[in-house]
């Protein structure tokens, strides 16, 4: 039995010119697609080897070094459901251009930026545009590719692209640090973003997916502050700790508005997010595996880079060169998913790939002060993103299938949302774990097992994942007809 809606060019509906025009070939429609999410996902991680030279260029304080990370953050989560929504009801093509559009823009007025607001408000910025941005880089591709073996392979790629864009953050950010400025991290955005628009532009074929073009606006503005609000206290208990009153406000707050919120959506007639989609189990089931997973998997990368850097004395641009294996693993873990998922089902595909990735968690756990770069990095760092790239395609497939098309933007805001939460808090948890185990000393083993720590217990929050996929993911198989 298959869990995949007909295909959605059932009810998605063209532009009167879009008819005219041919079809721009597959390829391209996927590349452009592809590239997109790609910049998205780069950019949250390609800042960090570059902030302290940010520091030093821009006399910036602590906190607000801290804000450059944060507030690309804050306004990516926040805004990612609307954007996913506003693509259903204006254009996925159209919101593909505004959100790179934006992106692009804001990139080069960080990279110019002469004093530290103006770098926080280019920052703030190009978040927004990747909320618009990402969601329409998935939903354009499973409009545009038939149901099927080929849909998922697609979609295999697209996450792969993403995951290689979050895995060469670190070393992109290094080599173009080292070798011309921290201002380079954010330039390269914009011809790489000119490109990318140029092939929107003359690629991608619009539409939208209904008829209605009256957006929700209550609940636009209450999901929007809501995520906003509690993604800025999850970032804030790095700092201030879980107890502090900067912290616990604004958690408190974050809640009571996306409950405000869920009410709201419950009596609309024209809801932004119809709850009646959280009632298809394959979709309510692939984003809270998506949000542990995220949590589970997402600060890897930084304390992966963090141990290599200050126990075992790599430079930045040592560092990232040190995680290309594991880079080119979750790529090849999310296109070899797609190969398996038509043989054993998109669910025992995600709990085999969850499960490698948790053992890999565990080795690196063990990792010692004195460790060699096979065995403490290359080998456990093989095993996790292996498992990572070969969970997140069927977990992908599985979220987007069971909704209906009219709803597939907002599923896929939905699912970077899932993914972005989840990370964002599993950070600061993990953070907090690693700090209290290193009980302020500074030293190689302090810091060692402070690290060690973090990944023992990405591994252990990982294992719920798992529960969460066995108990709730039904056990269809995702449809592999051509």
């Amino acid at each position: 039995m298959s869990v995949m809606p007909s295909s959605s060019t059932d009810t998605y509906i063209p532009t009167p010119g879009a008819a005219a025009r041919k079809a721009a070939p597959l390829w391209a429609v996927l590349l452009t697609a592809c590239a997109g999410q790609f910049l998205v996902v780069l950019d949250v991680s390609v800042v960090n080897t570059a902030l302290p030279s940010m520091r030093a260029d821009l006399g910036m304080s602590a906190t607000g070094l801290q804000w450059v990370v944060n507030a690309y953050s804050i306004a990516f989560a926040g805004f990612m459901l609307l954007g996913g929504r506003a693509g259903d009801l204006f254009g996925r093509k159209r919101m593909f251009l505004v959100g790179l559009g934006l992106f692009t823009a804001a990139s080069l007025a960080g990279g110019l930026a002469q004093a530290e607001w103006q770098l926080l408000l280019a920052r703030a910025v190009q978040g927004l545009g990747a909320a618009v941005l990402a969601p329409s880089t998935l939903t354009i591709l499973t409009s545009a590719v038939p149901e099927g073996p080929e849909r998922v392979r697609a979609i295999g790629t697209w996450a792969a692209v993403g995951a290689g864009g979050g895995a060469a953050g670190g070393l992109v950010g290094g080599v173009l640090t080292d070798l011309l400025s921290w201002r380079w991290v954010l330039l390269i955005n914009v011809p790489i973003g000119a490109l990318v628009l140029a092939a929107g532009a003359l690629w991608l074929t619009e539409g939208r997916a209904g008829e209605r073009h009256r957006i929700d606006l209550p609940g636009a503005v209450l999901v929007t502050a809501g995520l906003a609000t509690l993604a800025y206290g999850i970032v804030q208990t790095e700092a201030e700790g879980w107890t502090a009153a900067k912290t616990l406000f604004p958690l408190t707050a974050g809640l009571l508005l996306l409950a405000l919120f869920l009410l709201v959506e419950a009596r609309t007639k024209a809801p932004l997010m119809p709850l009646k989609l959280f009632k298809v189990r394959s979709v309510s089931a692939a984003n809270a595996a998506m949000f542990v997973c995220g949590g589970g998997m997402f600060a890897m990368w930084m304390f992966m880079t963090l141990y290599a850097q200050n126990v075992l004395g790599y430079s930045p641009l040592k560092a990232g060169l040190a995680l290309i294996p594991s880079s080119l693993t979750i790529v090849l873990g999310s296109k070899l998913a797609p190969r398996v998922m038509p043989v054993i089902g998109a669910k025992n595909v995600s709990v085999l790939g969850v499960l490698v990735a948790a053992a890999g968690f565990g080795w690196q756990s063990t990792m010692t002060a004195d460790g060699s770069y096979v065995t403490s990095i290359l080998f456990p760092g093989i095993v996790m993103m292996f498992g990572a790239g070969f969970a997140t395609t069927p977990l992908a497939s599985l979220a987007t299938s069971g909704a209906a098309p009219g709803d597939a933007g907002l599923v896929s805001g939905l699912v970077n949302t899932s993914r972005t939460m989840g990370g964002a808090l599993g950070l600061a948890v993990l953070s907090t774990v690693a700090a209290s185990k290193m009980a302020g000393s500074t030293s190689p083993e302090a810091l060692t097992a402070g690290y060690a720590m973090a990944f023992r217990t990405s591994g252990f929050i990982l294992l719920v994942a798992v529960v969460v996929l066995l108990v709730w993911m039904p056990g269809q198989k995702v449809n592999s007809r051509p």
